[in-house]
Protein backbone atom coordinates (compact mmCIF):
# COMPACT_ATOMS: atom_id res chain seq x y z
CA UNK A 1 0.00 0.00 0.00
CA UNK A 2 2.97 2.51 0.02
CA UNK A 3 2.75 3.98 -3.47
CA UNK A 4 -0.88 3.78 -3.20
CA UNK A 5 -1.02 5.95 0.02
CA UNK A 6 1.91 8.05 -1.37
CA UNK A 7 -0.08 8.96 -5.14
CA UNK A 8 -3.53 8.40 -2.95
CA UNK A 9 -2.76 11.00 -0.63
CA UNK A 10 -1.24 13.45 -3.46
CA UNK A 11 -4.32 12.91 -5.68
CA UNK A 12 -6.68 13.36 -2.46
CA UNK A 13 -5.22 16.93 -1.75
CA UNK A 14 -4.91 18.03 -5.46
CA UNK A 15 -8.31 16.61 -5.60
CA UNK A 16 -10.10 18.35 -2.29
CA UNK A 17 -8.13 21.19 -3.79
CA UNK A 18 -10.28 21.49 -6.78
CA UNK A 19 -13.50 20.50 -4.68
CA UNK A 20 -12.52 23.45 -2.76
CA UNK A 21 -12.69 25.96 -6.11
CA UNK A 22 -15.67 24.03 -7.30
CA UNK A 23 -17.49 24.68 -3.73
CA UNK A 24 -16.49 28.62 -4.40
CA UNK A 25 -17.94 28.26 -8.38
CA UNK A 26 -20.78 26.20 -7.29
CA UNK A 27 -21.96 27.25 -3.64
CA UNK A 28 -21.57 31.01 -4.33
CA UNK A 29 -19.94 32.26 -7.77
CA UNK A 30 -23.27 29.94 -10.19
CA UNK A 31 -25.76 30.73 -7.46
CA UNK A 32 -24.75 34.49 -7.18
CA UNK A 33 -23.87 35.23 -10.53
CA UNK A 34 -25.77 33.70 -13.03
CA UNK A 35 -29.11 33.35 -13.87
CA UNK A 36 -30.53 29.97 -12.32
CA UNK A 37 -32.00 29.08 -15.64
CA UNK A 38 -28.48 29.31 -17.64
CA UNK A 39 -27.19 27.40 -14.64
CA UNK A 40 -29.58 24.60 -15.18
CA UNK A 41 -28.95 24.49 -18.75
CA UNK A 42 -24.96 24.35 -18.05
CA UNK A 43 -25.66 21.24 -15.86
CA UNK A 44 -27.78 19.39 -18.73
CA UNK A 45 -25.15 20.41 -21.71
CA UNK A 46 -22.36 18.79 -19.18
CA UNK A 47 -24.16 15.94 -17.90
CA UNK A 48 -25.12 14.43 -21.43
CA UNK A 49 -21.73 14.86 -22.55
CA UNK A 50 -20.75 13.08 -19.60
CA UNK A 51 -23.14 10.15 -20.60
CA UNK A 52 -22.04 10.57 -24.12
CA UNK A 53 -17.98 10.45 -23.42
CA UNK A 54 -17.45 6.75 -22.13
CA UNK A 55 -19.69 5.61 -25.47
CA UNK A 56 -16.85 7.78 -27.67
CA UNK A 57 -13.87 6.86 -25.66
CA UNK A 58 -14.79 2.89 -26.70
CA UNK A 59 -13.53 1.41 -23.36
CA UNK A 60 -9.63 2.46 -24.28
CA UNK A 61 -8.89 4.32 -21.03
CA UNK A 62 -9.64 0.87 -19.25
CA UNK A 63 -8.09 -1.32 -22.03
CA UNK A 64 -5.12 0.63 -21.50
CA UNK A 65 -4.85 0.17 -17.70
CA UNK A 66 -5.67 -3.64 -17.96
CA UNK A 67 -3.62 -5.07 -20.98
CA UNK A 68 -0.48 -2.39 -21.25
CA UNK A 69 1.43 -4.74 -18.70
CA UNK A 70 0.72 -7.99 -20.50
CA UNK A 71 2.76 -6.72 -23.03
CA UNK A 72 7.03 -7.11 -22.69
CA UNK A 73 8.34 -6.33 -25.85
CA UNK A 74 8.67 -2.44 -26.67
CA UNK A 75 7.06 -3.33 -30.45
CA UNK A 76 4.20 -4.71 -29.63
CA UNK A 77 3.37 -2.18 -27.09
CA UNK A 78 3.76 0.36 -29.31
CA UNK A 79 1.26 -1.33 -31.94
CA UNK A 80 -1.38 -1.54 -28.96
CA UNK A 81 -0.76 2.15 -28.12
CA UNK A 82 -1.56 2.91 -31.36
CA UNK A 83 -4.45 0.94 -31.87
CA UNK A 84 -5.55 2.82 -28.38
CA UNK A 85 -5.26 6.41 -30.05
CA UNK A 86 -7.45 4.98 -33.11
CA UNK A 87 -10.04 3.36 -31.74
CA UNK A 88 -12.15 5.95 -30.21
CA UNK A 89 -12.24 7.48 -34.07
CA UNK A 90 -14.68 4.30 -35.00
CA UNK A 91 -17.84 5.93 -32.69
CA UNK A 92 -16.34 9.67 -33.02
CA UNK A 93 -16.77 10.04 -36.64
CA UNK A 94 -20.24 8.55 -37.37
CA UNK A 95 -21.64 10.10 -34.13
CA UNK A 96 -20.25 13.66 -35.04
CA UNK A 97 -22.05 12.63 -38.43
CA UNK A 98 -25.08 11.84 -36.85
CA UNK A 99 -25.29 14.73 -34.54
CA UNK A 100 -24.83 17.52 -37.65
CA UNK A 101 -27.76 15.99 -39.53
CA UNK A 102 -30.00 14.98 -36.45
CA UNK A 103 -28.91 18.31 -34.82
CA UNK A 104 -32.91 20.12 -34.80
CA UNK A 105 -34.53 17.07 -33.82
CA UNK A 106 -32.12 15.91 -30.85
CA UNK A 107 -32.77 19.91 -29.71
CA UNK A 108 -36.61 19.69 -30.02
CA UNK A 109 -35.98 16.37 -28.16
CA UNK A 110 -34.22 17.88 -25.60
CA UNK A 111 -36.18 20.57 -25.13
CA UNK A 112 -39.45 19.57 -24.33
CA UNK A 113 -40.14 21.42 -21.32
CA UNK A 114 -37.29 23.59 -21.76
CA UNK A 115 -36.57 25.39 -24.73
CA UNK A 116 -33.45 26.88 -24.07
CA UNK A 117 -31.76 23.88 -24.36
CA UNK A 118 -32.44 23.57 -28.16
CA UNK A 119 -29.21 25.09 -29.42
CA UNK A 120 -26.90 23.36 -27.45
CA UNK A 121 -26.85 20.10 -28.72
CA UNK A 122 -23.49 20.10 -30.91
CA UNK A 123 -21.69 21.49 -27.66
CA UNK A 124 -22.83 18.63 -26.07
CA UNK A 125 -20.66 16.30 -28.78
CA UNK A 126 -17.48 18.08 -28.69
CA UNK A 127 -17.68 18.40 -24.88
CA UNK A 128 -18.11 14.73 -25.08
CA UNK A 129 -15.22 14.27 -27.17
CA UNK A 130 -12.71 16.24 -25.42
CA UNK A 131 -14.00 14.23 -22.57
CA UNK A 132 -13.35 11.07 -24.28
CA UNK A 133 -10.08 11.29 -25.05
CA UNK A 134 -8.44 12.89 -22.07
CA UNK A 135 -9.78 9.97 -20.11
CA UNK A 136 -7.57 8.12 -22.93
CA UNK A 137 -4.56 10.72 -22.51
CA UNK A 138 -5.01 10.23 -18.61
CA UNK A 139 -4.80 6.59 -18.89
CA UNK A 140 -1.81 6.72 -20.83
CA UNK A 141 -0.16 8.44 -18.17
CA UNK A 142 -1.55 6.26 -15.46
CA UNK A 143 0.31 2.63 -16.92
CA UNK A 144 3.39 4.75 -16.28
CA UNK A 145 2.17 5.36 -12.84
CA UNK A 146 1.89 9.13 -13.09
CA UNK A 147 -1.57 9.97 -11.84
CA UNK A 148 -1.16 13.17 -10.25
CA UNK A 149 -0.65 16.05 -13.17
CA UNK A 150 -4.04 14.38 -14.78
CA UNK A 151 -5.73 14.25 -11.89
CA UNK A 152 -4.70 18.19 -11.25
CA UNK A 153 -6.39 18.59 -14.78
CA UNK A 154 -9.34 16.78 -14.55
CA UNK A 155 -9.70 18.31 -10.78
CA UNK A 156 -8.57 21.71 -10.84
CA UNK A 157 -7.40 23.25 -13.96
CA UNK A 158 -10.70 22.95 -15.65
CA UNK A 159 -12.81 25.12 -11.85
CA UNK A 160 -9.55 27.52 -11.93
CA UNK A 161 -11.02 28.30 -15.58
CA UNK A 162 -14.55 28.76 -14.79
CA UNK A 163 -13.46 30.83 -11.39
CA UNK A 164 -12.01 33.16 -14.18
CA UNK A 165 -15.23 33.21 -16.46
CA UNK A 166 -17.55 33.49 -13.81
CA UNK A 167 -15.84 36.77 -12.37
CA UNK A 168 -15.52 37.68 -16.41
CA UNK A 169 -19.17 37.25 -16.56
CA UNK A 170 -19.73 39.18 -13.28
CA UNK A 171 -18.09 42.01 -14.43
CA UNK A 172 -20.12 41.90 -18.09
CA UNK A 173 -17.14 41.80 -19.55
CA UNK A 174 -18.63 38.44 -21.27
CA UNK A 175 -21.85 37.11 -21.93
CA UNK A 176 -23.43 33.76 -21.19
CA UNK A 177 -23.11 32.75 -24.52
CA UNK A 178 -19.84 33.46 -24.76
CA UNK A 179 -19.30 31.75 -21.34
CA UNK A 180 -21.07 28.33 -22.30
CA UNK A 181 -18.37 28.72 -25.38
CA UNK A 182 -15.62 29.01 -22.93
CA UNK A 183 -16.39 25.99 -21.70
CA UNK A 184 -16.21 24.06 -24.71
CA UNK A 185 -12.49 25.87 -25.28
CA UNK A 186 -12.20 24.77 -22.12
CA UNK A 187 -12.66 20.84 -22.21
CA UNK A 188 -10.51 21.06 -25.32
CA UNK A 189 -7.90 23.03 -23.99
CA UNK A 190 -7.62 20.56 -21.39
CA UNK A 191 -7.31 17.47 -23.27
CA UNK A 192 -4.19 19.06 -25.81
CA UNK A 193 -2.54 19.71 -22.96
CA UNK A 194 -3.42 16.08 -21.04
CA UNK A 195 -1.54 14.87 -24.81
CA UNK A 196 1.42 16.58 -24.39
CA UNK A 197 2.05 15.74 -21.17
CA UNK A 198 1.18 11.92 -21.72
CA UNK A 199 3.56 11.97 -25.29
CA UNK A 200 6.16 13.50 -22.48
CA UNK A 201 5.84 10.18 -20.63
CA UNK A 202 6.07 8.28 -23.64
CA UNK A 203 5.91 9.55 -26.92
CA UNK A 204 3.76 7.17 -29.36
CA UNK A 205 5.75 4.89 -32.48
CA UNK A 206 2.98 4.50 -34.74
CA UNK A 207 2.57 1.15 -35.76
CA UNK A 208 -0.26 -0.64 -37.22
CA UNK A 209 1.30 -4.12 -36.85
CA UNK A 210 -1.51 -4.66 -34.21
CA UNK A 211 -1.03 -6.84 -30.97
CA UNK A 212 -1.81 -10.85 -31.84
CA UNK A 213 -4.60 -10.50 -29.14
CA UNK A 214 -6.53 -7.62 -30.79
CA UNK A 215 -9.40 -9.42 -31.19
CA UNK A 216 -9.49 -9.74 -27.48
CA UNK A 217 -8.63 -6.14 -26.98
CA UNK A 218 -11.39 -5.14 -29.58
CA UNK A 219 -14.22 -7.18 -27.40
CA UNK A 220 -13.03 -6.41 -24.20
CA UNK A 221 -13.04 -2.57 -25.04
CA UNK A 222 -16.21 -2.72 -27.22
CA UNK A 223 -18.28 -4.13 -23.28
CA UNK A 224 -16.33 -1.77 -20.85
CA UNK A 225 -18.20 0.78 -23.25
CA UNK A 226 -21.17 -0.81 -21.41
CA UNK A 227 -19.14 -0.40 -17.31
CA UNK A 228 -18.12 2.84 -18.48
CA UNK A 229 -21.61 4.08 -19.27
CA UNK A 230 -23.35 2.59 -16.81
CA UNK A 231 -21.65 4.01 -13.76
CA UNK A 232 -21.91 7.17 -15.67
CA UNK A 233 -25.81 6.84 -16.17
CA UNK A 234 -26.08 6.33 -12.66
CA UNK A 235 -24.42 9.26 -12.01
CA UNK A 236 -25.72 11.82 -14.31
CA UNK A 237 -28.98 10.64 -15.89
CA UNK A 238 -31.40 12.41 -12.87
CA UNK A 239 -30.15 15.94 -14.72
CA UNK A 240 -30.56 15.10 -18.00
CA UNK A 241 -34.06 13.52 -16.91
CA UNK A 242 -35.11 16.43 -14.69
CA UNK A 243 -34.92 18.73 -17.50
CA UNK A 244 -37.64 16.44 -19.64
CA UNK A 245 -40.30 16.68 -16.36
CA UNK A 246 -39.82 20.13 -14.80
CA UNK A 247 -38.40 23.79 -15.16
CA UNK A 248 -34.45 23.46 -15.72
CA UNK A 249 -34.15 26.05 -12.60
CA UNK A 250 -34.69 22.94 -10.52
CA UNK A 251 -31.90 21.14 -12.56
CA UNK A 252 -29.47 24.15 -10.98
CA UNK A 253 -30.69 23.49 -7.23
CA UNK A 254 -30.73 19.77 -7.33
CA UNK A 255 -26.64 20.17 -9.16
CA UNK A 256 -25.94 22.32 -6.13
CA UNK A 257 -26.86 19.87 -2.91
CA UNK A 258 -25.41 17.30 -5.36
CA UNK A 259 -22.26 18.65 -5.62
CA UNK A 260 -22.23 18.98 -1.62
CA UNK A 261 -22.95 14.93 -1.66
CA UNK A 262 -20.35 14.36 -3.98
CA UNK A 263 -17.36 15.39 -1.40
CA UNK A 264 -17.80 12.26 -0.05
CA UNK A 265 -16.78 10.70 -3.34
CA UNK A 266 -13.53 12.30 -3.40
CA UNK A 267 -11.08 10.37 -1.67
CA UNK A 268 -12.58 7.69 -3.86
CA UNK A 269 -11.42 8.98 -6.77
CA UNK A 270 -8.24 9.74 -5.83
CA UNK A 271 -7.77 6.34 -4.67
CA UNK A 272 -8.76 4.69 -7.80
CA UNK A 273 -6.81 6.81 -9.86
CA UNK A 274 -3.60 4.48 -8.59
CA UNK A 275 -5.34 1.48 -7.14
CA UNK A 276 -6.87 0.67 -11.18
CA UNK A 277 -3.26 -0.28 -12.34
CA UNK A 278 -2.11 -1.55 -9.53
CA UNK A 279 -5.07 -3.72 -8.98
CA UNK A 280 -4.42 -4.84 -12.81
CA UNK A 281 -0.64 -5.55 -11.93
CA UNK A 282 -1.90 -7.75 -9.42
CA UNK A 283 -4.40 -10.18 -10.94
CA UNK A 284 -1.81 -10.22 -14.39
CA UNK A 285 0.35 -11.88 -11.94
CA UNK A 286 -2.24 -13.83 -9.89
CA UNK A 287 -0.92 -12.88 -6.37
CA UNK A 288 -4.76 -13.48 -4.90
CA UNK A 289 -3.21 -12.88 -1.04
CA UNK A 290 -2.12 -9.04 -1.95
CA UNK A 291 -5.33 -8.42 -4.19
CA UNK A 292 -7.34 -9.65 -1.12
CA UNK A 293 -5.01 -7.33 1.10
CA UNK A 294 -5.60 -4.26 -1.07
CA UNK A 295 -9.38 -5.05 -1.26
CA UNK A 296 -10.33 -4.78 2.69
CA UNK A 297 -7.41 -1.57 2.87
CA UNK A 298 -8.72 0.18 0.16
CA UNK A 299 -12.70 -0.81 1.58
CA UNK A 300 -11.76 0.24 4.86
CA UNK A 301 -9.46 3.41 4.17
CA UNK A 302 -12.10 4.74 1.92
CA UNK A 303 -15.05 3.95 4.80
CA UNK A 304 -13.08 5.86 7.17
CA UNK A 305 -12.70 8.97 5.05
CA UNK A 306 -15.56 9.12 3.66
CA UNK A 307 -18.33 7.81 6.28
CA UNK A 308 -16.94 10.93 8.01
CA UNK A 309 -16.74 13.15 5.60
CA UNK A 310 -21.02 12.44 4.89
CA UNK A 311 -21.93 12.76 9.01
CA UNK A 312 -19.61 15.88 8.67
CA UNK A 313 -21.63 17.50 5.75
CA UNK A 314 -25.11 16.46 7.23
CA UNK A 315 -24.29 17.96 10.80
CA UNK A 316 -23.02 21.37 9.28
CA UNK A 317 -25.75 21.10 6.38
CA UNK A 318 -28.01 23.82 8.08
CA UNK A 319 -25.14 26.18 8.12
CA UNK A 320 -23.86 26.06 4.96
CA UNK A 321 -27.69 26.77 3.69
CA UNK A 322 -27.59 29.79 5.62
CA UNK A 323 -24.90 30.66 2.97
CA UNK A 324 -26.95 29.90 -0.29
CA UNK A 325 -29.60 32.08 -1.77
CA UNK A 326 -32.71 31.21 0.12
CA UNK A 327 -34.03 29.54 -3.55
CA UNK A 328 -31.22 26.74 -3.36
CA UNK A 329 -31.74 25.55 0.32
CA UNK A 330 -33.87 23.13 1.98
CA UNK A 331 -32.61 19.80 -0.10
CA UNK A 332 -31.08 17.94 2.51
CA UNK A 333 -32.76 14.84 1.99
CA UNK A 334 -31.29 15.05 -1.63
CA UNK A 335 -27.88 15.57 0.00
CA UNK A 336 -28.64 12.25 2.31
CA UNK A 337 -29.58 10.02 -0.37
CA UNK A 338 -26.94 11.06 -2.90
CA UNK A 339 -24.01 10.94 -0.11
CA UNK A 340 -25.60 7.60 1.28
CA UNK A 341 -25.08 6.18 -2.67
CA UNK A 342 -21.41 7.43 -2.74
CA UNK A 343 -20.68 5.87 0.94
CA UNK A 344 -21.92 2.52 -0.67
CA UNK A 345 -19.42 3.00 -3.43
CA UNK A 346 -16.33 3.61 -0.76
CA UNK A 347 -17.01 0.50 0.61
CA UNK A 348 -16.79 -1.18 -2.09
CA UNK A 349 -13.00 -0.50 -2.40
CA UNK A 350 -10.95 -1.52 -5.31
CA UNK A 351 -14.17 -3.64 -6.54
CA UNK A 352 -14.67 -2.22 -9.69
CA UNK A 353 -11.19 -2.50 -10.32
CA UNK A 354 -11.09 -6.24 -9.99
CA UNK A 355 -14.19 -6.96 -11.93
CA UNK A 356 -12.86 -5.06 -14.82
CA UNK A 357 -9.92 -6.93 -15.12
CA UNK A 358 -11.39 -9.87 -14.43
CA UNK A 359 -12.27 -12.56 -17.22
CA UNK A 360 -15.95 -12.41 -16.07
CA UNK A 361 -16.36 -8.90 -17.14
CA UNK A 362 -18.64 -9.72 -19.31
CA UNK A 363 -21.15 -11.02 -16.93
CA UNK A 364 -20.66 -8.08 -14.52
CA UNK A 365 -21.35 -5.39 -17.77
CA UNK A 366 -24.57 -7.05 -18.98
CA UNK A 367 -26.00 -6.50 -15.50
CA UNK A 368 -24.73 -2.95 -15.19
CA UNK A 369 -26.28 -2.08 -18.45
CA UNK A 370 -29.86 -3.70 -16.62
CA UNK A 371 -29.45 -1.74 -13.85
CA UNK A 372 -28.81 1.63 -16.38
CA UNK A 373 -32.46 0.84 -17.65
CA UNK A 374 -33.65 0.34 -14.41
CA UNK A 375 -31.94 3.96 -12.81
CA UNK A 376 -34.16 5.24 -16.15
CA UNK A 377 -37.23 3.47 -15.40
CA UNK A 378 -36.79 5.08 -11.26
CA UNK A 379 -36.23 8.23 -12.97
CA UNK A 380 -39.45 7.98 -15.13
CA UNK A 381 -41.46 6.77 -11.63
CA UNK A 382 -39.84 9.23 -8.99
CA UNK A 383 -39.14 12.85 -10.82
CA UNK A 384 -42.88 12.75 -11.90
CA UNK A 385 -44.13 11.72 -8.84
CA UNK A 386 -41.36 13.48 -6.15
CA UNK A 387 -39.05 15.66 -7.78
CA UNK A 388 -36.06 16.66 -6.81
CA UNK A 389 -36.25 14.48 -3.90
CA UNK A 390 -37.33 11.67 -6.60
CA UNK A 391 -34.57 11.49 -8.36
CA UNK A 392 -32.32 11.33 -5.39
CA UNK A 393 -33.59 8.17 -4.46
CA UNK A 394 -33.63 6.70 -7.72
CA UNK A 395 -30.00 7.81 -8.00
CA UNK A 396 -29.46 5.70 -4.39
CA UNK A 397 -31.62 3.05 -5.11
CA UNK A 398 -29.46 2.36 -8.17
CA UNK A 399 -26.23 2.20 -6.87
CA UNK A 400 -27.24 0.11 -3.83
CA UNK A 401 -28.63 -2.32 -6.16
CA UNK A 402 -25.61 -2.29 -8.56
CA UNK A 403 -23.09 -2.36 -5.32
CA UNK A 404 -25.16 -5.32 -4.02
CA UNK A 405 -24.79 -7.38 -6.85
CA UNK A 406 -20.80 -6.56 -7.81
CA UNK A 407 -19.93 -7.14 -4.03
CA UNK A 408 -22.02 -10.78 -4.02
CA UNK A 409 -20.24 -11.25 -7.68
CA UNK A 410 -16.72 -11.08 -6.72
CA UNK A 411 -17.49 -13.11 -3.32
CA UNK A 412 -19.00 -15.73 -5.26
CA UNK A 413 -15.65 -15.77 -7.99
CA UNK A 414 -12.76 -14.96 -5.38
CA UNK A 415 -13.72 -15.72 -2.52
CA UNK A 416 -12.98 -12.27 -1.20
CA UNK A 417 -14.73 -9.23 1.14
CA UNK A 418 -14.23 -6.35 1.67
CA UNK A 419 -15.20 -6.09 4.85
CA UNK A 420 -13.28 -7.16 7.92
CA UNK A 421 -14.05 -6.43 12.14
CA UNK A 422 -12.27 -2.95 11.31
CA UNK A 423 -15.49 -2.13 9.47
CA UNK A 424 -18.19 -2.31 11.97
CA UNK A 425 -15.93 -0.55 14.34
CA UNK A 426 -15.86 1.98 11.85
CA UNK A 427 -19.68 2.27 10.99
CA UNK A 428 -20.59 2.24 15.48
CA UNK A 429 -17.87 5.40 15.83
CA UNK A 430 -19.31 6.89 13.08
CA UNK A 431 -22.78 6.33 14.75
CA UNK A 432 -21.10 7.66 17.89
CA UNK A 433 -20.19 10.84 16.32
CA UNK A 434 -23.05 11.83 14.76
CA UNK A 435 -25.10 11.41 17.71
CA UNK A 436 -23.04 13.04 20.51
CA UNK A 437 -22.86 15.74 17.90
CA UNK A 438 -25.89 16.01 16.84
CA UNK A 439 -27.65 18.89 18.73
CA UNK A 440 -24.98 20.46 19.06
CA UNK A 441 -25.60 24.24 18.18
CA UNK A 442 -23.47 27.30 18.48
CA UNK A 443 -25.03 31.12 18.05
CA UNK A 444 -21.92 32.48 15.79
CA UNK A 445 -21.82 33.39 12.03
CA UNK A 446 -22.64 30.15 10.13
CA UNK A 447 -18.59 29.72 8.94
CA UNK A 448 -17.47 29.94 12.73
CA UNK A 449 -20.30 27.28 13.07
CA UNK A 450 -18.72 25.08 10.37
CA UNK A 451 -15.41 25.24 11.58
CA UNK A 452 -15.83 24.93 16.00
CA UNK A 453 -17.99 21.84 15.12
CA UNK A 454 -15.87 20.12 12.35
CA UNK A 455 -12.64 20.69 14.43
CA UNK A 456 -14.10 19.20 17.47
CA UNK A 457 -15.80 16.20 15.65
CA UNK A 458 -12.09 15.52 13.79
CA UNK A 459 -10.95 15.69 17.05
CA UNK A 460 -13.27 13.07 18.46
CA UNK A 461 -12.89 10.73 15.43
CA UNK A 462 -9.30 10.80 14.58
CA UNK A 463 -8.48 10.40 18.29
CA UNK A 464 -10.31 7.20 18.27
CA UNK A 465 -9.40 5.62 15.10
CA UNK A 466 -5.63 6.68 16.31
CA UNK A 467 -5.88 5.48 20.45
CA UNK A 468 -7.27 2.42 18.89
CA UNK A 469 -5.08 1.54 15.77
CA UNK A 470 -8.45 0.57 13.63
CA UNK A 471 -6.47 1.03 10.47
CA UNK A 472 -3.21 0.46 10.01
CA UNK A 473 -2.72 2.95 7.15
CA UNK A 474 -4.91 6.07 9.14
CA UNK A 475 -2.45 5.45 11.93
CA UNK A 476 0.65 4.90 10.13
CA UNK A 477 -0.73 8.93 8.35
CA UNK A 478 -1.11 10.01 11.16
CA UNK A 479 1.62 9.12 13.28
CA UNK A 480 3.96 10.43 10.65
CA UNK A 481 2.37 13.61 10.89
CA UNK A 482 2.29 14.09 14.69
CA UNK A 483 6.46 12.99 14.23
CA UNK A 484 6.73 15.78 11.93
Amino acid sequence: MGIVLKQSLNNTLITYAGFGIGALNVLFLYTNFMAEDYYGLIQVITSAALILAPILAVGVPNALVKFYSSFDDTQEQDSFLTLMLLLPLILILPVALISHIANDAIGSFLAKENPIVKDYVWYIFIIGMAMAYFEVFYAWARIEMKSVFGNFMKEVFGRIVQTILLILLFFEVISVDFFIKGLVGLYLARTLMMKLYAYSLRMPRLSFHFPANTSSILVYSGLIILGGSTAIVLLEVDKVMLNQFIEIENVAYYSVAGFMATAVGVPGRAMHQITYPLTAKLMNNKDVAALRQLYQKSSLTLFIISGFLLVLLLLNLNDVYLLLPENYRGAWSIVFWIGMAKVSDALLGNNNSILFNSNYYRAVLFMGVGLAILTVLFNLWLIPAYGLDGAAIASFSAFLIYNGIKLVFVRRKYGMLPFTKETLKVFLLLLATAAIFFYLQFPFQPIVNIAIKSLLMSALYLGILYRFKISEDVYGAISNYLNR
